[in-house]
């Protein structure tokens, strides 16, 4: 069996790492006749953002790279759409492989679909009801598409059979939950973050704010930010990995944060 696996966004690097390593095991202890094409999109093209995912989660090397990199939802969509069909035509595979709620999930899912190829999606199900979010059309029509619906938990389940979504669902759960199971000791062994920051386990709050809808509006952006600030000086550090997207929009707006 031949399986194109599309991701593109940092978020499915991870999710990606754990199904590759299931297969790869499958494949070896059961002699299971099952060849995994990976095909990296290039969404998220930058080192930080893709090469140090894929060497720190040991995720195979991309077979295809598409290097389509940013633009309009609609720029991206559609050069990744006529990429992975490429890709599709020559492979031929049994299935395509989808992960969550990016432009590379719905022009992975379309693509397949077109070509009447099953589609499988890791992270079915799950809903904002939020239309004016990219990510919510993405995960409704990739969704609509698929044959096999990986759903996390008993909510997308229902979510899906909502929308007359029966055959093929399946309850998995979550495959963050499984790289975190494999990577906390490593993590623990090998990260000196805290000692650096200088804050002790269950000292500190963990925030992120990368959301277009936060970093693109100033004053939702700089209100945001004072209340970490606010708690950071009432209650506990506030340890934020700041993200490409939010430290553009920060200097931009000229904001700052007290480290």
């Amino acid at each position: 069996m031949k399986i194109v696996t599309v991701i593109g966004a940092r978020p499915q690097f991870i999710k990606a790492a754990a199904v590759s390593r299931a297969v790869s095991q499958e494949h070896a202890e059961r002699h299971a006749d099952i060849r995994e094409i990976i095909v990296h999109t290039g969404q998220h093209y930058d080192h930080n953002m893709s090469r140090a995912f894929f060497d720190c989660l040991h995720i195979p090397e991309p077979d295809y790279n598409l290097t389509v990199g940013s633009g309009s939802h609609g720029q991206m969509t559609a050069a990744m759409l006529a990429g992975i069909e490429k890709v599709l035509l020559d492979q031929q595979p049994d299935w395509v492989l989808v992960y969550g709620d990016t432009n590379s999930t719905l022009a992975g899912a379309l693509a397949a679909a077109k070509l009447h190829i099953p589609v499988a999606h890791v992270e079915a199900g799950l809903r904002s009801f939020n239309r004016r979010m990219p990510e919510e059309i993405n995960r409704v029509l990739t969704d609509h598409v698929s044959r096999l619906l990986f759903a996390p938990t008993d909510t997308a389940v229902e979510n899906l059979q909502k929308e007359g979504i029966f055959n093929g669902v399946m309850k998995v759960g979550d495959v963050m939950l499984d790289n975190y199971l494999l990577f906390r000791s490593q993590a623990a062994e090998k990260s000196g973050i805290l000692g650096q920051l200088s804050v002790g386990p269950k000292q500190y709050c963990l925030a992120t704010v990368h959301r277009q809808e936060n970093t693109d509006d100033a004053a939702r952006l700089h209100g945001i930010f004072r209340a970490l600030e606010e708690i950071s000086r009432r209650s506990c550090p506030v340890i934020l990995p700041l993200h490409p997207r939010t430290r553009k929009a920060l200097e931009k707006n000229g904001l700052s944060i007290d480290p």
